[in-house]
């Protein structure tokens, strides 16, 4: 079937139909104007514009937001909506202007998150649960230039733990053998993080090349 023949058929059906254009005119349609129809009807549906864009074949979206010349107007509508709902679900408080008081103390908390060690993650507003024993916690990520800090760290703890043998303080053994357990921890993540990711390619056999040359 021709662009044509598509094209003669349409405009049959349109006079046949009697349908006419704000002015009185006869309608009248080209074929490319349905793809035009087919993307703003299925944006307008709520379909994203990236899919619309590979069913029409576009190599670029600005060609695809072309055809839909309303898009932009509905987007920043559902948006304001979208904003509008989700205020409403929530609190009045928490769009309030924060005092300068609370702004110091949201400030604070990263200056207090900067550890010699490294960084520590909790968020803001939470205590600290490990008594400030950031070697056993899990949120503490430490800062690669701490690794010999780290090494010397569990080190001691390995001496003070024979010496609290050696003595029978057996409660003291348990509560360094946990921080042995985090200064290990901590530098296992220091070194995965450090180790490079290569991947052996490998190499083919003389064998597979002429294999494969012949």
């Amino acid at each position: 079937m021709s662009r044509q023949l598509i094209r003669n058929g349409l405009n049959e059906i349109l006079e046949r139909s009697g349908l006419t254009d704000f002015a009185g005119q006869p309608l009248d349609f080209a074929p490319h104007d349905f793809r035009r129809i087919f993307i703003t009807d299925a944006i307008r549906s709520g379909l994203p514009p990236h899919i619309a864009q590979v069913l029409a074949g576009h190599s670029d979206i600005n060609s695809t937001m072309g055809y839909n010349a309303i898009y932009p107007a509905d987007a920043i509508e559902a948006h304001r909506a979208f904003i509008a709902r989700r205020r409403s679900l929530r609190p009045s408080e928490e769009y309030r202007t924060p005092t300068n008081e609370e702004w110091d103390a949201f400030l604070a908390h990263f200056e207090k998150r900067k550890l010699s060690l490294g960084t520590c993650a909790r968020a803001f507003g939470t205590s600290c649960i490990h008594e400030h024993a950031c070697v056993r916690c899990s949120l503490l990520r430490p800062e690669p230039s701490q690794r010999d800090r780290l090494i010397e760290i569990r080190d001691n703890l390995l001496d003070r733990i024979a010496e609290a043998q050696r003595d029978g303080w057996l409660g003291e053994v348990e509560g360094l053998e946990i921080s042995l357990a985090g200064a290990e921890d901590k530098l296992t993540q220091l070194d995965a993080a450090l180790k490079p990711s290569v991947i052996h390619l490998g190499l083919p056999a003389f064998g597979e090349i002429a294999a494969r040359a012949t």
